[in-house]
């Protein structure tokens, strides 16, 4: 065996060892015996190279023999004697001839009409004659020839070996294969549970299983998981989901079944003869998900849980999973840490909202909403000194759609960035038109995690030739808590272009205090709801009095809205405010109320 071919047997021999192991599964195991076969190939190709050549020389020694033989015989009849035949001549025409196809004869007259020959000693008496058949001499093959044989039929034998075994491997690997692929196809490689088609199929087996009682599907989706993503990293969001999905496992009642749904999305199917068991189980995956989890830091999960159920909810698989999935979605539009079973108004909704979608996806590509302005006053009179942009949406059949169902919806479903840049644009337009007010905009939590708006409203504010100076941004406090240290950043930078940042709602919050200190805000806004109290409440006006303090002593302006009584006015003024806005003074109008506002203001101060 050839060197080549010892490494080749080498490499075909760890390649089957390491598939013994377990430890080579690929996906296209056959290559393993590639080196096998070739080698096989080349051990045959060199015995059939080795046969021609051998029938190549016994043809050649055939040859030799058949020249000699018309030699002799041409001597024969040309002398009409006998020719003296000496072992260099008997060499002449190969050692094999001599001995296997010479027949040697002591009476010349037993070759019955066939040429002879005699053959002397050295001293010339004749010791005996030999013959030949001209016609039908059989010349035998050579040891080489039956050696050349002999080694096909062992490479055959030894390929056919080869090939058995690697069929064997081939068949288990591929077996192995299989297996493997049907894991993978059926597990989520996470977290090692059952994947979304799994999980479907767990559910159909339920549903068809269910005599009595009832089949709870639930869906769990954990809240904020990209806050998660964007301080660990992919890495340790991973370990999250996995020690969520060891949480709920460790808590789930017996019998449940669990599976990865979605990203950050899990799947509980419980069968019970208790119509308690919806209950049961929400309230199980509460208290899972209340043990704390460590990553780098004290995480606390919490999630939206949605919940369908058979058979009152439906029969099928699907149907389940995709009432469970609007029962989820509803949860999640009321907040954090919510739960929603199916109900048929929500099913409703849904299809409302689907059809809103679509109207509201065709209104951002033709633009055809409105910008409204509400007018921002001084509080020391009713002078007007900015205006707050605000969105209106006229739909050509419905009439208004109120901001607080087209604005969630752009939020859910990926258009804010479009809804923020249209009302931006034309904000910045109009207010060019009214050089000595300055134009508050509302930028959504979306927006402010969006990088480009800093370059957005810088390139707008180019664009336009509006002083930065005159740009008010207002945020509410939800963007600083989902992820405050990226909010820092974007509002450093979108307060290094010039513009003056809003807190929002002032007061609502759970932390308002500890942003002010570490947020850059120019002013705050007090919220309505304290306004209104004003007059009824004893308790609103010392907030007031206090936010107004706090605000100043931080040096900001403070500005109070939603005022709709001048005794309102009157109190805010004393409390200190700044400026306030609100129904007392002017709705909310098109740009057109804004022009006429100005026009008249400026009539009433030139008499």
């Amino acid at each position: 065996m050839s060197m080549a071919t010892a490494a080749v047997a080498r490499r075909l021999g760890a390649a089957l060892r390491r598939v013994d192991d377990g430890k080579d599964l690929k996906p296209a195991p056959i290559i393993l015996y590639l080196p096998a076969l070739l080698a096989g190939a080349l051990i045959i190709g060199a015995a059939f190279g080795f046969a021609v050549t051998r029938l190549s020389e016994s043809r050649s020694e055939a040859a030799r023999y058949a020249a000699l033989h018309q030699a002799l015989d041409e001597l024969r009849i040309a002398t009409g004697e006998f020719t003296r035949i000496d072992d260099a001549q008997l060499r002449t025409i190969g050692r094999r001839i001599g001995v296997d196809a010479l027949r040697f004869e002591a009476d010349p007259t037993r070759g019955e009409g066939r040429a002879v020959q005699s053959l002397h000693d050295a001293r010339g008496r004749i010791v005996g004659w030999f013959t030949w058949a001209a016609d039908d001499a059989v010349i035998r093959m050579s040891d080489g020839l039956w050696l050349a044989l002999a080694i096909i039929g062992a490479a055959f034998a030894a390929a056919g070996l080869v090939a058995a075994r690697a069929s064997r491997k081939v068949l288990r690997l591929l077996d192995r294969s299989a297996e493997r692929a049907r894991r993978l196809t059926g597990e989520d490689p996470l977290t090692g549970l059952p994947n979304h088609g799994v999980v479907l199929e767990r559910l159909n087996e339920a549903l068809a299983r269910r005599r009595s009682g009832v089949v709870v599907f639930a869906l769990v989706d954990l809240d904020s998981f990209r806050e998660v993503n964007d301080t660990l990293g992919r890495r340790g969001g991973d370990t999250v989901i996995q020690n969520v999905a060891d949480h709920l496992q460790a808590g789930l009642p017996a019998g449940a079944s669990i599976g990865r749904f979605e990203e950050d999305e899990f799947a509980v199917i419980v069968t019970s003869e208790s119509y308690r068991a919806a209950a049961n189980l929400v309230d199980a995956i509460r208290v899972s998900l209340q043990r704390p989890i460590f990553v780098e830091r004290l995480w606390q999960i919490t999630a939206c849980i949605g919940v369908a159920q058979a058979p009152q909810d439906g029969a099928a698989g699907d149907e389940i999973a995709r009432r469970a999935g609007l029962a989820l979605r509803a949860a999640k539009r009321e907040g954090r840490a919510r739960v929603r079973s199916f109900e048929p108004q929500i099913e409703t909704a849904s299809s409302e909202r689907r059809y809103l979608l679509h109207e509201l996806q065709s209104a951002i590509s033709r633009q055809t909403f409105d910008v409204h302005y509400q007018p921002i006053v001084a509080a020391g009179g009713s002078a007007i000194i900015g205006v707050e942009a605000l969105l209106r949406w006229t739909h050509s059949s419905r009439g208004a759609i109120p901001p607080s169902v087209f604005i969630p919806l752009a939020e859910q479903n990926g258009l804010m960035p479009q809804l923020g840049e249209i009302v931006l644009r034309r904000a910045l337009t109009d207010a060019e038109r009214w050089p000595g007010l300055s134009i508050a905009i509302n930028l959504s939590p979306l927006q402010i995690r969006d990088r480009a708006i800093v370059d957005l409203v810088g390139a707008v504010m180019a664009e336009t030739g509006v002083a930065s100076s005159r740009v008010v941004l207002e945020v509410t406090e939800g963007v600083l808590i989902d992820n405050p240290e990226e909010a820092l950043a974007r509002l450093e930078a979108l307060q290094a272009l010039g513009v003056s940042i809003a807190l929002d709602d002032f007061g609502t919050g759970f932390s308002s205090l500890s942003y002010l200190q570490k947020f850059p805000f120019g002013r705050i806004k007090i919220d309505r709801a304290f306004v209104a109290s004003l007059g009824t409440s004893g308790s609103a006006g010392a907030i007031i009095q206090s936010i107004v303090t706090l605000g100043h002593g931080l040096g900001m302006k403070v500005l109070a809205e939603g005022v709709e009584r001048d005794e309102q006015r009157v109190l805010l003024r004393l409390a200190g405010c700044d400026e306030m806005q609100g129904f007392l003074f002017a709705r909310p109008g098109p740009a057109s109320d804004i022009d006429m506002a100005l026009a008249r203001a400026a009539v009433s101060a030139a008499g």
